[in-house]
């Protein structure tokens, strides 16, 4: 299943590469994260708890952040693993310039498997689109309260 989603944020791009990686911003705006600790080699080992229509439960995973190339593009690797199945998903994230800001394009792959393959991949999109807005919605508030103190 593919899912894309742009968010436009009103800082510099520079402030945004920086401060999208921050393990505190990450932390706070991830919908439902219970812990986000950085393990070796960039790893981050995740807990979440989803409750958004058919998708319940909690998720344990690894987020990996690689081929950075700063501060325009990044690619996300995320597994997780929860009762309602598993998540492999890759993410590429491309920030470009905009007037007076910079728009993050996410063009992401993911596979799912148990309950949550059986929901069908509309459900499932729907989801993930909701998900990447609260994400994004999330860490433009923490981005911007950062970005004011620099």
């Amino acid at each position: 299943m593919q899912i894309e989603y742009s968010h436009k944020f009103h800082i510099p791009r520079e402030t945004v590469w920086k401060l999208i990686q921050e393990e505190e911003v990450l932390k706070k705006s991830i919908p439902g994260c219970k812990s986000f600790i950085r393990g070796d080699d960039d790893i981050y080992h995740v807990e979440m708890g989803l409750s958004v229509g058919p998708v319940k439960g909690v998720f344990t995973g690894q987020v990996r952040m690689e081929h950075q190339m700063e501060p325009s593009y990044y690619r996300l690797l995320m597994k997780g693993k929860g009762m309602p199945g598993e998540i492999d998903a890759t993410a590429h994230m491309n920030l470009e310039e905009s007037n007076g800001g910079v728009i993050v394009n996410c063009r992401t792959e993911v596979m799912v498997t148990g309950v949550l393959a059986s929901v069908g991949q509309r459900v499932m999109g729907g989801v993930a689109k909701l998900v990447l807005g609260q994400f994004f919605k999330s860490a433009d508030t923490e981005m911007r309260q950062l970005a004011s103190r620099l």
